[in-house]
């Protein structure tokens, strides 16, 4: 009986302690299934997904900056660090007329294309300025003036061939402005200032004839003033009320422009009609007075009236062109040419070349057969002074 109860004892224990250690299994998969879920971080995490935000974040910031760099190393541009180009290229003619040869060529062809051939035209448009001598006047009014065996005039809607042609100022001093009075002077005048074309040497009053007129080119200020020492009364030479020119045979008024003109100016140009015409030297009053323009301030001196060539000459470094001859005008002109005034103001130079050429039946076109350019300058060479020209047409001063 003992022995029964103790197998019942056994029989009612043993199943609660299969319960209890059922309940404990489960207790203990459950903790393990909860400490499960606070396993260590994986590349999923999103602390790493944080930490990886952060480090892309900073990366592509790396990558803005150096983008960047190029920029900021482009720092702003300062008037200190910029230079303006150093270096103007001026262009020179001698006598322009408009003449019946001319405009005949001009209006058969139906442009400037029949009066320019493509080399000039091409220098000329090249060029930061262009300057002339026009030998007429613009205008309708008036009477031919007596006793003068040419008089020339020209109506005032053909200034726009001057424009075609690519004049940016005109001397206005010469022997031929006032042809047709002070009144086509006025018009002349007024018929420029409606082209945009400058104009020195002459006009309404004296003020205005002694008028330096300023261009500034690549930050420079380039002068330029005229007077003529060829004209038939002196009657028509200008004063404060009357319409004419500035006078070349009392040069005091000239001087004391070009004096003044060096205050504002880094460049003064005067341009000059004198001489004797068909006459290939310069008269020894060209060369006098122009050493005194150069001594009163001026950097170079242009000449006209001659209606041929006449050379060159230095004086105390700078160039006196005493005639350029004829450009445009009338129906043959044997030699021309048309001079480069390269300015340095780095190296304070003045570069003189030569572009030589010829005209015919109103046509003006450039030398191109190599013997006739070489031929040109040597003939130029012979009537200077003091100069040689190269090869390539470089005038070189070997005297003063």
């Amino acid at each position: 009986m003992k022995k029964t109860n103790g197998l019942m004892k056994i029989l009612i224990f043993f199943p609660i302690l299969l319960l209890i250690l059922l309940i404990g299994w489960i207790g203990v998969s459950e903790w393990k299934a909860a400490q499960g879920n606070q396993m260590p971080e994986t590349e999923d995490s999103p602390r790493e997904s944080l930490a990886q935000s952060e480090s892309l974040a900073s990366e592509e910031t790396e990558i803005l900056t150096v983008e960047a760099s190029p920029s900021q190393e482009e720092t702003p541009v300062t008037g200190e660090e910029t230079e303006e180009n150093p270096a103007v290229q001026m262009l020179f003619a001698g006598d322009i007329l408009l003449s019946s040869h001319v405009t005949t060529a001009y209006d058969k062809a139906g442009s400037i294309n029949g009066v320019l051939d493509e080399g000039f035209r091409s220098e000329i448009s090249g060029s930061d300025i262009f300057m002339a001598n026009q030998e007429f006047p613009f205008s309708d009014r008036g009477s031919a003036a007596p006793e003068k065996q040419f008089t020339f005039r020209l109506p005032p809607s053909r200034v726009s061939m001057m424009n075609e042609i690519g004049v940016d100022i005109v001397a206005l001093a010469n022997n031929h402005s006032l042809d047709y009075g002070t009144d086509a002077l006025v018009d002349t005048c007024t018929a420029l200032d409606g082209a945009g074309i400058r104009y020195v040497g002459a006009g309404p009053d004296m003020n205005r004839a002694r008028q330096l007129e300023k261009i500034e080119v690549n930050g420079k200020t380039i002068g330029f003033l005229a007077a003529s020492r060829v004209y038939p009364d002196a009657d028509w030479v200008a004063n404060s009320k009357k319409p004419g020119m500035v006078s070349g045979y009392d040069p005091t008024i000239l001087l004391e422009e070009i004096k003044k003109a060096g205050e504002s100016c880094d460049y003064v140009v005067v341009y000059v009609h004198w001489g004797v015409e068909r006459d290939e030297k310069p008269q020894e009053y060209q060369r006098v007075l122009g050493k005194k323009i150069i001594d009163a301030g001026a950097d170079l001196v242009i000449g006209s009236h001659p209606h041929v060539l006449q050379g060159i000459e230095y004086y105390n470094g700078k160039p006196i062109c005493y005639s350029l001859g004829n450009f445009i005008f009338g129906s043959s002109i044997p030699k021309t040419a048309l001079i480069r005034a390269n300015v340095d103001f780095t190296q304070g130079t003045t570069t003189l070349s030569l572009v030589p050429g010829t005209s015919k039946a109103g046509f003006t076109r450039t030398l191109t057969q190599e013997d006739d350019i070489q031929g040109f300058y040597q003939y130029f060479q012979g009537i200077s002074f003091g100069i040689s020209v190269d090869e390539n047409g470089v005038v070189h001063n070997t005297g003063n």
